[in-house]
């Protein structure tokens, strides 16, 4: 499964970099990258998906999402637009990552959004060892971030923490790449794509260019764990002052790829429920729709 059809090459988002000031890592571990990876991934329409989280849980859930989890949470852009959408019912947002860079990160992007923080709070820590003293309604887990859990005991470790932070009828939204990706995986294939960057005046100053999974990958059929190459190069056209030199990074990430069965095993083993399967984060898209299913989410209930 190319990525091209989740980015949508040729409609890329542009970003506008010209007062963004990045500090940006040297080289290392991709998540230490905070603000590439938020480029990275800008192409994605946080208002409609946080619409499609919002509405689902109220669909399949006794009671509104007013208190909302998310794992692996990253920049926290679904989370902080969640807060920021009109006439909803999410009163307070809690994210979890694992990277001190993210979280730093996540919170400074909160700040610049709200003068009230009482509504924001971003805890470092393992997603598949956790607790809160609070209980949650909803738990996202989205990007593809259950992949991370490369073992069937980490995935219920993260289950149970998950099942155990929720109220009884609360919801796990499940963001996952669809199966298909798992049965055409004898070759491994290159998925790239790009972010054009803008200054202020609204022209193109540069590109944020992504690799995520290249030809020479490995993938384990056996433990059906492919070893992602990961790169991402930011390069300017014209040098500007306040914005760093060109940088980039590469690292291989081992990822999981799963199958719509194996997750119903785990979540019916870690007392969950699955109650509905989408092919994207759009209620209208069938998980079995060949032309376009490209993602599997998967709706749990405690």
């Amino acid at each position: 499964m190319s990525r091209q059809k989740e980015v949508g090459f040729g409609n890329s988002k542009s970003i506008s970099v010209e007062n963004q000031k990045y500090e940006i890592l040297p080289a290392g571990n991709i998540y230490s990258l905070p603000a590439l990876y938020d480029l990275a991934f800008g192409y994605r329409n946080y208002e409609e998906e946080v619409e499609f989280l919002i509405k689902t849980h109220e669909k399949y859930s006794d009671f509104p999402a007013k208190r909302i989890l998310e794992l692996a949470a990253g920049p926290g852009r679904h989370l902080i637009e969640a807060l920021k959408k009109e006439n909803n019912s999410v009163l307070h947002a809690t994210a979890l990552d694992l990277s001190p860079d993210m979280v730093s990160y996540g919170k400074d992007l909160a700040t610049h959004e709200f003068h009230d923080m009482s509504i924001f709070s971003y805890e470092q820590g393992d997603m598949r060892n956790f607790f809160f003293k609070t209980t949650f309604d909803s738990a996202w887990i989205l990007l593809g971030s259950l992949q991370h859990m490369t073992t069937n005991h980490d995935v219920c470790s993260c289950f149970q923490s998950t099942h155990a932070a929720l109220k009884k009828g609360g919801t796990v939204i499940l963001e996952l790449p669809h199966p298909r990706e798992t049965f055409s995986m004898g070759e491994c294939t290159r998925n790239g794509w790009e972010v054009p960057l803008e200054d202020d005046k609204g022209n193109k100053c540069g590109e944020l260019e992504i690799v995520w999974g290249d030809e020479d990958d490995v993938f384990d059929p056996i433990s059906q764990i492919r070893n992602f190459t990961v790169s991402m190069e930011l390069k300017y056209h014209v040098q500007k002052s306040n914005l760093h030199t060109p940088q980039s990074v590469r690292e291989v990430v081992p990822m999981r790829q799963f199958t719509a069965q194996e997750i119903h095993s785990l979540a019916t083993q870690s007392g969950f429920e699955v109650v509905a399967m989408f092919g994207a984060l759009d209620s209208r898209v069938d998980v079995k729709d060949d032309e376009e299913a490209f993602r599997l989410v998967c709706i749990l209930k405690k």
